[in-house]
């Protein structure tokens, strides 16, 4: 069965983390996405680790979904070739910086003029009406000037980055949503339209859901920053065999806790049964649970907190994740032969739809794979296309 985006063209002028992720998830949907790059191709095809050249990991694991085209965008024949497929084009989802894009004669403007319907999704660090426009953003600046590092660090601590290309990923989920909006609004009234998604107001935004805290309310009630997440002991639990996530959170199940560890001297604190007191204390709270656990193993206070019904979990390391076997019953890992890097081991969509369900149709591709067939599609005679190699406007990696 075919994904709910189909019949959808998307051109994905994208690269890194912020902009391919959130093609990968509209291509998992089922749309048609035609990755365009540049003959350097997109920098996470040099990360290592790689089996060849040019695809690396981090590509790998974000490109899924996809055919692939090179053009030379500065170039007069580069531009040209855009320009006609965006006129058979729904969605161009751009990170290249919205001034560059104009200067090279392909900003909205100009894509709107071959494309009246296009949707044009700009993904930039700021927004494009302040101040900080033109600054360049990644993933760690975002973290750092959005609040996110900071929060790392707790009440006391230094900023600290999340290991992790966080901003990118959640920024790649706001843009993916944002073109279906676009999408659903373009169906009711027929227009396209210029959607500009940037990192800084949306990790922002993300942030202060429960972050934003005492400063919600004029005049402020406290400072920012929610207090359960910023306290000392908010981890992972060292036991005596590993490391245990367990998060007694209603009255309920705080009083079940300390029930099995024989402390009855709590179940009536004001810091168990008062939700005003526990948010207040609760630092204090998680500060017995690290004590309390500490002499365990995993697999008996894992049962314990089952059999209470408080939510737990083990930490599990990244490199046991596949075997986890909630992950195995759902297939969540799949195992491909790649054409040219042999067995490849990707995640899959995690949604479920019953009538309309996402797939993973086509595997990461070479750069310039799919750049004649392309080229031949958008009209060009062989003729034409042998000229446009020629001229380094374009690259054929369909035998790479």
């Amino acid at each position: 069965m075919a994904g709910p985006l189909e019949g959808v063209r998307i051109l994905d002028v994208t690269s890194v983390g912020y902009g391919p992720y959130a093609c990968q998830i509209l291509g998992d949907y089922g749309a048609e996405v035609i990755k365009v790059e540049s003959g350097e191709g997109d920098i996470t095809r040099g990360i290592y680790p790689f089996r060849n050249e040019g695809m690396g990991h981090f590509y790998l694991m974000a490109n899924r979904n996809k055919r692939n085209i090179v053009l030379d965008l500065k170039t007069q024949q580069g531009r040209e070739v855009f320009l006609k497929l965006v006129a058979e084009t729904d969605v161009v989802v751009c990170s290249i910086r919205p001034a560059a894009m104009d200067r090279l004669g392909l900003g909205y403007d100009d894509c709107r003029a071959v494309n009246p319907q296009i949707i044009y999704v700009a993904l930039v660090g700021f927004g494009q009406s302040g101040p900080y426009a033109k600054r360049p953003a990644y993933d760690d600046v975002i973290q750092g000037v959005s609040g996110m590092a900071a929060m790392q660090g707790g009440r006391e601590g230094p900023p600290a980055f999340v290991n992790a290309s966080v901003c990118d990923k959640i920024c790649s989920q706001v843009a993916a949503h944002s073109t279906l909006a676009a999408l659903f609004s373009r169906q009711q009234n027929g227009r396209g339209q210029l959607v500009e998604v940037p990192m800084f107001e949306a990790m922002v935004g993300f942030n202060l859901v429960e972050h934003h805290s005492g400063q919600t309310f004029e005049p402020p009630l406290g400072p920012a920053g929610y207090e359960r997440s910023m306290v000392e002991y908010r981890r992972p639990y060292a036991t005596l065999d590993g490391y245990v996530c367990a998060l007694p959170y209603n009255t309920k199940q705080w009083r079940a806790f300390f029930s099995f560890m024989n402390r009855e001297d709590m179940l009536d604190d004001p810091r168990v049964v008062d939700p005003k007191t526990r948010s207040e204390k609760i630092g204090e709270l998680y500060e017995l649970v690290a004590h309390l656990v500490k002499d365990w193993k995993i697999v008996d206070l894992l049962a314990a907190l089952e059999a209470a019904d408080i939510p737990h979990g083990r930490a599990t390391g990244l490199d046991d994740l596949s075997a986890d076997e909630h992950m195995q019953a759902v297939g969540f890992f799949q195992t491909f032969d790649h054409p040219s890097e042999g067995p490849i081991k990707l995640t899959s969509p995690p949604m479920k739809f019953s009538e309309t369900p996402p797939d993973i149709r086509r595997l990461p591709a070479r750069l310039g794979e799919h750049s004649v067939e392309i080229l031949r599609e958008a009209g060009y005679s062989e003729a034409q296309i042998s000229e446009i190699l020629a001229a380094g406007v374009s690259v054929d990696g369909s035998s790479s």
